[in-house]
């Protein structure tokens, strides 16, 4: 069996190995929001649409791993999982502190995303930074902002009675 792929074509190692780090980068991200939003269904916090929302999040960055191995098999590469590390914590407090850590780590994975847009074009490699621009780094930019909007009405309502309306207000979205 051959160990060159026939798809393989203007693919340098370091754009594969990045791949498989992004892969991983995005995994961890999802089981994070996964942490967040069981801790928010639990019964002595219950805040359910907070749960939904970052339940949500979860999917998103799990589809996020699974269109990087498609795109990596696409291209010839070579799919290498690595264990995903578990969250940073297993209680995530108020609301706002759950935000501000979500927001943290969409800052983390875009950071980690625009350092493969430059090693794809560090390696000429148009098609992958194509790739990027297309499915990734406009909707990170968004998903900041949003996080950001989210944060600023977080604290403007405050705790206690002002985290119900926010989680009220977040099903009507």
């Amino acid at each position: 069996m051959s160990t060159v792929s026939r798809p393989r074509q203007n693919f340098h190692a370091d754009c594969e190995d990045a791949i498989n780090k992004q892969i991983n980068m995005e995994l961890f991200a999802s089981y994070t929001y996964l942490s967040m939003a069981f801790f928010f269904d639990r019964d002595d916090i219950a805040f359910k649409n907070v749960k939904k929302y970052f339940a949500k999040a979860s999917d998103e960055e799990r589809k996020h791993a699974m269109k990087l191995m498609e795109y990596q098999n696409m291209r010839g590469g070579r799919i290498v999982l690595q264990p995903i590390d578990k969250p940073e914590r297993d209680e995530w407090g108020s609301i706002q502190e759950a935000f501000d850590a979500a927001l943290a780590l969409e800052k983390k994975v875009n950071q980690s995303l625009l350092d493969i847009h430059r090693i794809s074009s560090d390696h000429n490699d148009a098609q992958f930074c194509d790739f990027l621009e297309t499915h990734y780094l406009e909707e990170q930019v968004k998903a900041i902002k949003e996080l950001s909007d989210y944060l600023t009405n977080i604290i403007r309502v405050g705790n206690g009675l002002g985290e119900f309306i926010f989680n009220k207000e977040l099903g009507d979205d």
